[in-house]
């Protein structure tokens, strides 16, 4: 039989490749996309203010469980913190370090979303170039996994699914407790929780809120963790026919994992903005009825 030695290919250059089509669009969009709500995210969560309006309370800085209550210079607390102000033993920060509820909550959104299994492939060509796209040299010549530190911590992913499907209760609440809003305005166009009775109604930022709740209640029950949670453990559906229906409903959701990732991304970004800026008086909230 006749033999014929076949070289293996060699090392691609960084960025080199025989593809003619704009493979660098989709990881400098996503290097875009990322950048800019890990700048507005990283602004709002420092600025430690303006992230209630009325009943409206951001996503970013739910569940609020300290607060100064000091928001246009009023002493009135937040109705929406669980616990009262902030306790001594949270004071060791420095003084040019903010107190902000937010710096403690989005450690787990963050988190969910950083150990994402779609994330992963996405930030990692856009900001790692690892590589940049498929059959497109990248810049190193060993590849290692996510066996060795830090990327073996993305192994956690599936705990951070059990703290995310947390938040999508606790921002629920939020939302139904968001057509329930004060009566009573001071100056500056921002209710004094505890002054005039409550009122049922549903304005703008109701609508964002519940629609933030559903692009991530997409997102979170569409993760692969959750598919593995109700039915991973099963070869045989027939036996079980909740967890084929439960199972059913994740994968359809997780066909489009990477549409709700993105869109629950933006969303959350533009639900905090809709509250900050009704909070600082550059929009007006329209109450519908």
């Amino acid at each position: 039989m006749t033999q014929a030695d076949v070289p293996l290919p060699q090392h691609r250059g960084f960025g080199a490749t025989s593809r003619r089509d704009r493979w660098w669009v989709t990881p400098l969009l996503v290097f875009l996309g990322l950048s800019a709500f890990i700048v507005y995210s990283t602004v709002a969560a420092w600025q430690g203010a303006h992230y209630e309006y009325d009943a409206y309370l951001s996503p970013m800085y739910s569940p609020l469980l300290f607060d100064a209550g000091t928001e246009w210079g009023q002493n009135h607390p937040s109705s929406h913190r669980w616990f009262g102000p902030w306790p001594e033993w949270l004071k060791w920060l420095p003084a040019w370090i903010p107190l902000s509820p937010a710096f403690f909550i989005l450690i787990f959104p963050g988190g969910f979303r950083l150990t994402c299994y779609y994330y992963r492939g996405a930030y990692y060509k856009s900001f790692w170039a690892d590589p940049p796209s498929c059959a497109v040299g990248e810049p190193r010549k060993t590849y290692w996994g996510e066996q060795t530190w830090p990327l073996i911590a993305q192994n956690i992913h599936r705990y951070f699914f059990y703290a995310a499907a947390i938040f999508i209760v606790i921002l629920s609440y939020d939302a139904i407790r968001a057509m329930f809003y004060s009566e009573a305005w001071n100056e500056h166009g921002y209710a004094l929780f505890g002054d005039g009775g409550p009122g049922f109604g549903f304005g703008v930022g109701t609508f964002v809120l519940m629609l933030n709740v559903y692009l991530l209640g997409g997102y979170t029950f569409g993760c692969h963790s959750a598919r593995h949670l109700i039915a991973g453990r099963y070869n045989l559906f027939s036996t079980h026919p909740l967890r084929k229906i439960g199972y059913d409903c994740v994968s359809c959701l997780n066909r489009r994992h990477m549409l709700w990732a993105w869109c629950s991304l933006f969303w959350v970004g533009f639900t905090d903005f809709y509250i900050r800026a009704c909070s600082m008086g550059l929009f007006t909230d329209v109450r519908l009825f």
